[in-house]
């Protein structure tokens, strides 16, 4: 069997999508998650609810989920630039990073917060790093986030979102961050930090979407430690003042927790690593 990563994303965001997070590791089914220590709900109990899941049997690696984009909140006092006290969304975000229009100590203060909470949350380093909204991948972010790793995680990992099989026009963000992807892993093997080899995971989030249809096709074309990301959860009043994604991680809860996603799995020859 080939063994790839299925992480989820934005552990610590809202107490709904915790649960379900830790709810499928407890279960085998999940065997990575990405924590968002800025999140105002985010908390020593949280990360300890998290960690014990690996008390006995080492159940899932846990990393960092780097997050500079709104509607959270930095860290650090003096991030600029700012919309109404909070990080600017992604879009914007993106825009500065390729004009090279970002604060760049500003920059490395928080990514170097965003780190240090972990550890203290936690009592150790990330096993891996990677961004909310794909953001470690960004111009100046992404040299940020590298130079972190290297000093705060210097055994981690770090997610590259290279695609595992052609592109469809219909993936205009799976595009993006594949092209992103291309000087980010190069940028990463000069430091000697190790990445992930092919990634999947990535779909339009419009409200008829059917993932479990959809999911089987990210499996294809995966080989050994191929990271797939998902966002499962159930909604709660938090994740529903934070984040668009909503109703769609009900769904992708219920597909992890059924019987037909390790029938999926297994038709493709994959198994999650341990």
């Amino acid at each position: 069997m080939t063994r790839i990563w299925l992480c989820a994303d934005d552990y610590g965001i809202a107490p709904g999508v915790n649960a379900a997070i830790r709810d499928l590791v407890a279960r085998g089914r999940l065997n990575a998650t990405s924590v968002m220590v800025v999140a105002p709900t985010f908390s020593r109990a949280e990360a300890v609810g998290l960690s014990i899941l690996n008390g006995v049997t080492h159940r899932a690696a846990i990393g960092l989920h780097v997050t500079l984009t709104g509607p959270l909140k930095p860290l650090t006092g003096g991030f600029a630039p700012l919309k109404e006290g909070a990080f600017l969304p992604v879009s914007q975000m993106l825009l500065r990073a390729l004009a090279r229009c970002l604060d760049k100590e500003a920059l490395v203060r928080e990514v170097e917060a965003q780190f240090t909470a972990f550890a203290a949350a936690f009592g150790r380093p990330p096993d891996f790093v990677d961004g909310h909204q794909h953001v470690h991948l960004f111009p100046i972010v992404r040299d940020a986030v590298l130079d972190a790793m290297r000093q705060f995680a210097p055994e981690a990992w770090v997610r590259q979102c290279g695609a595992s099989q052609p592109l469809k026009l219909s993936d205009p963000k799976g595009a993006l961050i594949d092209w992103l992807s291309g000087a980010f892993k190069k940028r990463a093997a000069a430091r000697g930090i190790a990445a992930n080899p092919l990634f999947a995971g990535t779909y339009t989030y419009r409200a008829d979407a059917d993932f479990q249809t959809l999911f089987p096709g990210f499996l294809k074309g995966l080989t050994e430690g191929s990271l797939v990301m998902c966002h499962p959860g159930t909604v709660d009043a938090e994740l529903a003042r934070l984040d668009p994604l909503t109703t769609l991680r009900e769904r992708e809860y219920a597909y992890f927790r059924g019987d037909r996603f390790p029938q999926d799995l297994a038709a493709q020859g994959l198994s999650l690593n341990g």
